[in-house]
């Protein structure tokens, strides 16, 4: 099995960073890619920033140019830097990857959520 374990979030005033982790562990032969979701109230889950196994990362419109995310392979982590936050931007983050275990299954894998709220 694979288990990842979010963490970084919290309340921040607008204007405000936070760095997101997520570090996964378990049965892992190899990670494909990495991402982070986010699920406003009486909203629907929407994508926030991918990232390739080689590299390559891709942003939603709203966060392009604010939002940084990042992979650290040795650590099997993923990491979503957030700056200028916006109250727009409350909600849970969770972090997802696609990942092939040593018995060789290929899985889709989510963390448990973590709360960022941007409130002055």
């Amino acid at each position: 099995q694979v288990q990842l374990v979010e963490s970084g979030g919290g309340l921040v005033q607008p204007g405000g960073s936070l760095r997101l982790s997520c570090a996964a562990s378990g049965s892992i032969f190899s990670i494909n890619t990495m991402g982070w979701y986010r699920q406003a109230p009486g909203k629907q889950r929407e994508l926030v920033a991918t990232i390739s196994g080689g590299g390559r990362t891709d942003y939603a419109g709203s966060v392009k140019g604010r939002f940084t995310i990042s992979r650290d392979n040795a650590k099997n982590t993923v990491y979503l830097q957030m700056n200028s936050l916006k109250p727009e931007d409350t909600a849970v983050y969770y972090c997802q990857i696609l990942v092939v275990t040593t018995s060789g299954r290929y899985l889709e894998v989510w963390g448990q959520g973590t709360l960022v709220t941007v409130s002055s």
